[in-house]
C-alpha cells in the first residue's frame, strides 16, 4: 500500500475521529496483541502489547468477531486493566471493531468522552473501515508477519 500502514492508520482515525485511537494485530501463537499504531505515542507507544485474556470481551471480539461499544468507563473497566490510564486521557467510552475475513486479525479501537459512541457513529466507524478493509487486513497481515 503506497503511504505504508501508518499512512492508512492515521487516515482512518482522521475519517473516524477519537480522543484515543490505536490499532492492535494479534499474535494467537504467542497469546498477545500488539500496539501497532497510537496517536497518543507518549501513554501507549506502538510496539506494546497486552496479554490475550480470555473472557467476554474476547469471545465477543475475537472469537464471535462483533464490535464491542463501551459509553462509560463503568461498562469498560471490566475488561480494560488500564482503565484509569484512559480515564487520565479524557476518555470515558470505547470502541473495538474487529478486523478480518475468515478469523480476526486486529482491530481498530477508538476511545472518546462518555457517551460518544451513538448507534449512528458506531456505523460510521465500522462503514469506513469495511470501505478500506482490503488495505487495513493487507497492512495489518504484514505486521503480523514481522511479529
Amino acid at each position: 500500500m503506497p503511504g505504508g500502514s501508518q499512512e492508512l492508520y492515521a487516515n482512518l482515525h482522521r475519517e473516524i475521529s477519537g480522543k484515543l485511537f490505536t490499532v492492535t494485530v494479534l499474535d494467537r501463537n504467542a497469546g498477545f496483541a500488539r500496539r501497532v499504531y497510537s496517536s497518543c505515542p507518549e501513554t501507549y507507544p506502538v510496539s506494546g502489547t497486552k496479554p490475550m485474556a480470555q473472557g467476554a470481551w474476547t469471545d465477543q471480539v475475537i472469537v464471535r468477531g462483533e464490535t464491542f461499544v463501551a459509553n462509560s468507563v463503568a461498562e469498560f473497566a471490566p475488561y480494560f486493566a488500564d482503565y484509569a490510564v484512559i480515564e487520565t486521557l479524557g476518555c470515558a467510552s470505547a470502541l473495538n471493531v474487529p478486523v478480518g475475513q475468515d478469523q480476526v486479525i486486529g482491530t481498530v479501537n477508538v476511545l472518546d468522552v462518555a457517551g460518544f459512541f451513538t448507534p449512528e457513529r458506531v456505523r460510521h466507524c465500522e462503514h469506513v473501515i469495511a470501505e478500506r478493509l482490503t488495505d487495513v487486513i493487507a497492512v495489518m497481515t504484514a505486521e503480523q508477519a514481522s511479529l
